[in-house]
């Protein structure tokens, strides 16, 4: 067997990394420089990298390793599906066991009239499928013209052409090839872009813009809206209580389709199975991946109502799909994860012992001098790091310096804590313990402590300017 535990030494694996290896979301030759972190080993909420550093995954890999690390069960239905039947597709009128029992599973645990799936490798692909659903719907409906989407500046969606042109990244965008017919509203971010509104006020206001929208493009032309219950990549943030109900409202009124990506906030995420539960949104088409499998399988898909399924079924062929759709260790992987969720009472410990744990800790970190909110839902949670917290103010160094050199602080001291701009974002594996909790606040209060004295030292804790 080719299993690498006995490794190279860290630095000429770092060095064959950069010979060869391009990362994703990486500035190559500056990782070539620095050489790349390598992780080795995983259990539970705790990884191990070639140099032995016992790290704490603040972050469960890419929102996505709800069940942690090192569960042997889902490697033996792994290893015994591959024995039975490693590979077969989805089309030709074909089918198999696996595809099939996780597509029921799936319609069992999805709300509402949500009993479709349409399967993909990943939530980008997946975000790819929907805006193939939409206009093909509206085609069938005899309404082709209604082919534009509707989402948010600063909401992620994936990175492939469909996905990143939904998203609204504007790094992404700027490296060109965005797909027509998407256009972006205003994200729901009180905290950075309320001003003087009061949140609830801030909340109708950033909704109302989607109706704005449709009535300038008009009605016939608007096919649906996407958006995160809670923006994740973006920096976690957590709509005003007001807005998704409005959000609703509207999609209702108008009669366009409503998205909810669900990549990260499904699964237990938000202490309920899907985020869409936590905010009262009935979308028609939720995008699914990450936590589907806990990420120990790449696996992503839509779950799509009855009456888009029936619609898009009336007309025929549906010219849409991938080699891996399904993919029947994918799909028996995931079905064993969402057992491990459901017969341990995962989403029950992340509303009643990790939250309220993790929420009275993360909360009193409002208290050091560098952050100025906190936020959280479920085990999905930002910081907001500021030179002057009354005023909510941005630091006069350009975006990201700062939540740059707080994150260098937190992987040195072995939490794995991301930043966006200069909000710190975490979204531990909902198995994470009070004990976790302990040590993963402790390690955050260490990396701040460590930041404000570098920022003090270098003359960065200075307001902008508005």
């Amino acid at each position: 067997m080719n299993m690498i535990t006995n490794h190279l030494p860290t630095a000429e694996l770092q060095a064959l990394d950069a010979a060869h290896h391009m990362h994703p979301f990486t500035d190559a030759n500056g990782l070539a420089t620095k050489g790349a972190r390598i992780i080795t080993r995983g259990k539970g909420v705790w990884l191990t990298d070639s140099e032995g550093n016992q790290i704490i995954d603040g972050m469960a890999g890419l929102w996505c390793v709800n069940i942690g690390y090192g569960r042997k069960s889902l490697a033996e239905v792994a290893a015994r599906q591959m024995e039975e039947l490693a590979y077969y597709n989805t089309f030709f009128q074909t089918t198999h066991v696996p595809a099939i029992a996780l597509a029921a599973k799936i319609a069992e645990l999805a709300p509402g009239d949500l009993n479709h799936v349409f399967f993909a490798g990943s939530g980008s692909e997946a975000n790819d499928t929907n805006i193939r659903l939409v206009r093909r719907y509206w085609q069938v409906k005899g309404q082709p013209d209604k082919r534009v989407i509707i989402a948010r500046k600063n909401g992620y969606h994936g990175s492939t052409m469909g996905g990143g042109s939904l998203g609204g990244m504007s790094p992404i965008h700027a490296h060109g090839g965005m797909i027509d017919g998407i256009v972006h509203i205003d994200q729901p971010y009180w905290w950075g872009e309320g001003e003087d509104m009061t949140e609830a006020d801030f909340g109708l206001a950033r909704a109302k813009q989607l109706e704005d929208k449709i009535l300038e493009l008009g009605v016939e032309n608007v096919a649906a809206f996407i958006g995160e219950p809670i923006q994740g990549a973006g920096g976690v943030i957590v709509p005003p209580a007001t807005y998704w109900p409005e959000i609703q409202r509207i999609c209702d009124k108008y009669g366009i389709l409503l998205i909810a990506d669900e990549v990260i906030t499904g699964f237990g995420r938000t202490g309920n199975w899907f985020g869409s539960q936590t905010f009262g949104i009935k979308p028609h088409i939720m995008t699914i991946a990450k936590g589907l499998s806990s990420g120990y399988q790449p696996i992503g898909g839509s779950i799509v109502c009855d009456e888009v399924a029936a619609v898009v079924a009336e007309g025929g062929e549906f010219f849409h799909g991938y080699t891996y759709s399904g993919h029947p260790v994918a799909a028996a992987v995931a079905l064993e994860n969402l057992r491990v969720i459901q017969e341990e009472g995962i989403i029950d410990h992340v509303r009643t012992v990790a939250h309220p744990y993790l929420k009275e800790r993360w909360d009193a970190l409002t208290d050091h001098p560098l952050v100025g909110e906190a936020k959280l839902v479920g085990l999905m949670g930002s910081i907001a790091l500021t030179p002057d917290k009354a005023k909510r103010a941005k630091f006069a160094s350009e975006a990201g310096t700062v939540g740059f050199k707080t994150r260098e602080r937190c992987f040195a001291n072995n939490l794995i804590m991301r930043h966006v701009g200069d909000r710190m974002i975490i979204s531990p594996p909902l198995v994470i313990t009070p004990a976790e909790i302990d040590v993963l606040i402790e390690r955050a209060k260490k990396s701040l402590d460590e930041s404000y004295a570098i920022l003090k030292a270098e003359g960065l804790m200075v307001a902008k300017q508005e």
